[in-house]
């Protein structure tokens, strides 16, 4: 048999199909049965009528319950009353891997569906999710070789800290102790120097106990690094990062969009230019909104999200306190008490959707500022190298991926945008 995929049948429209996949749906009665079948494509109805087809025939569809993998002959015709416009009558039909009381049949609580998420990435809203976090990890990679970056790859396990000590996973190697790398960026700035212009997709790891529904103890994140790059032209990549993802997804998405009855609208208006304000223009917007808030402070969850109220699009923020910022975020020459940084936010509660900065070139302030942190100098010897042989100015960003999934997808927690979620109370499955 040369199978199809159902939406490949679904295309052809009539004839004879040979079709396979798994058991969505199922009913009957002592002479017909009722088998929505679905594979990676769509689903379709299969319709086995007992007094056309042998009795083998007639006995594998009683075993054709959910979850089942199988095998179906048949023709394929339009009909109006069926789920997708399809119908197939069933010839012939085998159980590939049988399926008995699949555990997941009607609505359970969202923990019973994490335990069971081996199985629950069956369900249509993940699979949806799934497709889209391809197409969101494709559209990534397209933007930055059209851009003329490569794609370089860095360690999993690291010697030091890149966002702080106190997120750190501590791991045995060998005889000696590593990290799991917290970002990139590190080594980036040691590759910018062979290649100019890089980026990397890869996983990242912070030890944070929280139990929002914004954070994942592992998760992937997109980075770059440019050579000779300023704050104004990473974030303007940011935006454009943003923009190009959001119009594949709007191309190769929308029914998957539709399952999740996503607003097509507002992923639509998505489109540059995004709003620029300072951190110190943030909190007097804030002020003026009767927010209490703190110059010097970061801004929390609440803040982030009352400055995106109302807009249809992410707002870009710079300009962060010099004193909450990383080491490696140099002073802005016009304001030395900020930071040449930004955050961009996302509207719809989704948060912090990217952070950059231009990097320090001055070794002297590098090493004070990681005095000032309690980090040890030495470990960092061989990135203060890269200020000593060559240094040029440049900067990069960090976009995550899952958060800009989730806010895609509409997704009410960020553990549904990926496909097997690490958290401070979850490692299994």
């Amino acid at each position: 048999m040369a199978f199809t995929s159902i939406q490949q049948a679904m295309d052809c429209g009539s004839g004879d199909v040979d079709i396979r996949g798994w058991v969505f749906r199922e009913r009957g009665s002592q002479a017909m049965r009722f088998i929505v079948l679905r594979d990676s494509s769509n689903t379709i109805q299969c319709v086995v009528k007992k007094e056309a087809v042998p009795e083998a025939v007639w006995n594998a569809s009683q075993d054709a319950r959910i979850e089942a993998s199988i095998e179906v002959h048949g023709t394929i015709k339009p009909d109006t009353r069926a789920p997708t416009g399809f119908e197939v009558t069933v010839k012939d039909l085998k159980v590939v891997g049988p399926s008995h009381e699949f555990p997941i049949t009607k609505d359970q609580s969202p923990e019973f569906l994490l335990d069971q998420r081996h199985l629950w990435l069956r369900s249509q809203k993940l699979t949806a999710v799934m497709k889209i976090r391809s197409t969101v990890f494709g559209a990534i990679d397209e933007y930055f070789r059209m851009n003329g970056y490569f794609e370089i790859q860095s360690p999993v396990f690291t010697p030091n800290a890149c966002e702080g000590g106190a997120t750190l996973f501590e791991v045995k190697y060998f005889d000696d102790k590593v990290y799991l790398t917290q970002s990139w960026q590190l080594y980036a700035e040691a590759m910018i120097s062979a290649l100019e212009r890089i980026y990397c997709i890869g996983p990242c790891f912070r030890s944070e106990r929280s139990k929002t529904s914004r954070h994942l103890a592992e998760f992937w994140m997109t980075e770059m690094e440019a050579a000779w790059a300023d704050l104004h032209e990473v974030a303007d990549h940011a935006e454009g990062l943003v923009c190009h993802v959001f119009k594949k997804v709007l191309e190769c998405n929308r029914k998957d969009l539709a399952i999740l009855q996503r607003d097509i609208k507002k992923l639509e208006a998505i489109k540059p230019p995004f709003k620029r304000m300072t951190y110190t223009e943030a909190i007097d917007q804030l002020k003026k909104q009767g927010h209490e808030v703190e110059w010097g402070k970061d801004l929390r969850t609440t803040e982030e999200d009352e400055l995106v109220k109302g807009s249809d699009t992410p707002i870009i923020v710079t300009n962060y306190p010099k004193e909450i910022m990383a080491f490696y975020k140099p002073s802005d020459p016009k304001d030395p008490k900020t930071a040449l940084c930004f955050d961009m936010l996302a509207p719809d509660g989704y948060g912090e959707i990217v952070g950059g900065s231009q990097r320090e070139t001055d070794i002297d302030a590098l090493i004070k500022g990681l005095k000032d942190q309690g980090e040890k100098v030495d470990n960092y010897q061989w990135y203060l190298d890269t200020r000593r042989y060559g240094n040029v100015p440049h900067a990069g960003f960090g976009m995550g991926v899952e958060r800009v999934v989730a806010w895609i997808c509409g997704l009410d927690n960020i553990k549904d945008a990926i496909p097997f979620p690490r958290t401070m109370l979850r490692k299994t499955p």
